[in-house]
């Protein structure tokens, strides 16, 4: 099986849009390899899965399905059989039973992370100054503008629903953990990975390498859809 047979489809976090996977999918497509990013809505877990699985079904082949942050929940709640690897990046992965908020707030929050409420609506903004001082803080100035003025609000019934039974048990999994990660504690993401068993790849990145570092995040995407190719 060649890469051509297997596809990629990435999923999002919060206060992005699939935009934010620009430059991981040109170096995708730089060696072949076709992706499509997920608009979710990022109004419920439930309907974020939705529109996850509608993705899906306009994808051929076997996939490899990558989420960035929030969306390490989103892609592990997937029931299609043609999900045959997931890749976390700097992403939130609670176990059955968790909530995101579990695992997002389960140690103390860097210095620099935001406070995080809802608004008027209900709805939880990224301060604009967080992004370049949490969000991504190696990303150039063009790039921030970019970031603050895309970004989607997220509802908390995104983040504090009990998930099932996660597809990361049954697939295997690639996590790659970002050492400067000012928004999800580099020590949360190891116990994640490690507690999933997934492939490690450990990097000097933060928060958002998929706009900051994109050719590690292609290059560990790639790992997974050879891996699955090989099958």
């Amino acid at each position: 099986m060649a890469n051509k047979d297997v596809s990629v489809v990435l999923a999002h976090g919060a206060w992005a849009d699939g935009s934010s996977w620009a430059r991981v999918i040109t170096a995708l497509d730089a060696d072949g390899i076709k992706a499509v990013a997920a608009p979710l809505p990022l109004t419920s877990l439930a309907d974020d899965v939705a529109v996850l699985t509608r993705t899906l079904e306009r994808v051929e082949g076997d996939i490899v399905l990558a989420g960035h942050a929030y969306a390490g929940a989103v892609i592990a709640e997937t029931r299609s059989p043609r999900v045959k690897a997931l890749v976390y990046v700097a992403a939130l992965a609670p176990d059955e039973g968790e909530t995101v908020a579990d695992v997002f707030y389960r140690l103390p929050p860097h210095p620099f992370a935001p406070k995080l409420a809802p608004d008027a609506n209900g709805l939880i903004w990224l301060p604009e100054p967080a992004f370049a001082s949490a969000f991504a803080q190696c990303a150039r100035s063009e790039d921030l503008a970019v970031l603050a003025a895309v970004q989607r609000p997220i509802s908390p019934a995104c983040i504090t629903v009990p998930v099932g039974r996660p597809l990361w048990k049954d697939v295997p999994s690639w996590f790659l953990v970002a050492e400067d990660d000012r928004m999800i504690a580099p020590e949360t993401q190891r116990f994640m990975a490690a507690r999933m068993k997934a492939v490690i790849r450990a990097h000097a990145v933060d928060h958002s390498p998929i706009v900051t570092a994109p050719t590690q995040v292609a290059d560990i995407i790639k790992d997974a859809v050879h891996s699955i190719s090989q099958r």
